[in-house]
């Protein structure tokens, strides 16, 4: 089921793909074991578990995808927001643009079908500092193997969909689309500011994963954070941003829309109706 608001002349609709049961051993904290065991003390289970979203931006300019999930490629636990977009309307053909925030599975592998585009119609936007740095043999040897997936599936990408691609800056990249650099969970990682005025809404990606306990020590990442103390300085500047200008907020693996309120040094994730 897709959940929606309107910002500026879009309606933006979450779907959900699936459920990410991500091991507590995938978390790190920037103090050490210590200061990561004190954080965990209340959580229950043996997995973070979080919704993998992709956002469809149904406006004048046709339809627009935010991240497109990870398809089928993980298996049947995901996939689901292809058949949730159908539901709602969206044909694979009739997405004119997909616009990713980086290049990782779980946001770009829902743009292929086995050996096809999945959206056969569509522009694929990438961040240009991410598809540098994930088409570059050199980056690829100061990364463990354990993190080189996303020079993988950029190869991918370019094989499958390599006419679709379009390198994107930041900046605004559309009207009422703002494209702004929050590198540290990949060095091209984006954020996506969308509307104008006092009503507007900032997808930010993997900035932030898991709200009930990144809220409340933003000093916890995940493993997956290629540059950990730069995600942590761009996640502190996102929750400060977002508590400031009343935005709203949410991302590849947030549970809603919401809005953020700063106390302190730590930050109250407020649900919006939709």
């Amino acid at each position: 089921m897709a959940t929606s608001l309107r910002f500026g002349p879009y309606e933006v609709s979450r779907f959900v793909d699936g459920i990410y049961k991500a091991p507590v051993g995938h978390l790190i904290h920037r103090q050490g074991e210590a200061a990561l065991a004190a954080a965990l003390a209340r959580h229950e289970g043996e997995t973070v578990d979080m919704d993998v979203n992709c956002f469809a931006l149904s406006g004048p300019d046709g339809m627009t995808l935010i991240d497109a999930g990870c398809g089928t490629a993980w298996g049947a636990a995901y996939g689901h927001a292809r058949a949730a977009m159908i539901a709602a309307g969206i044909q694979p053909a009739a997405v004119s643009r997909v616009i990713l925030t980086h290049i990782h599975g779980d946001h770009a592998l829902g743009l292929i079908d086995g050996d096809r585009p999945y959206f056969p119609n569509a522009e694929i936007w990438v961040p240009e500092a991410d598809l540098g740095f994930f088409t570059s043999e050199a980056a690829r040897k100061t990364l463990p193997p354990a993190r080189q997936g996303g020079f993988d599936l950029a190869a991918r990408l370019l094989d499958i969909c390599g006419a679709m691609l379009r390198p994107i800056p930041t900046g605004k990249i559309a009207d009422d689309v703002e494209a702004i650099a929050m590198p540290g969970h990949t060095p091209g990682h984006t954020g996506y500011l969308i509307g104008h005025g006092d009503h507007r809404l900032l997808l930010w990606g993997d900035a932030l994963h898991v709200s009930a306990l990144q809220a409340d020590d933003p000093g916890i990442g995940f493993v997956y954070d290629i540059d950990p103390e730069t995600a942590y300085s761009t996640r502190l500047k996102a929750l400060a941003e977002v508590a400031e200008q009343g935005w709203l907020v949410s991302g590849g693996h947030l549970g809603g829309f919401f809005r953020v309120e700063r106390e302190g040094d730590s930050f109250r994730f407020v649900p919006q109706p939709v």
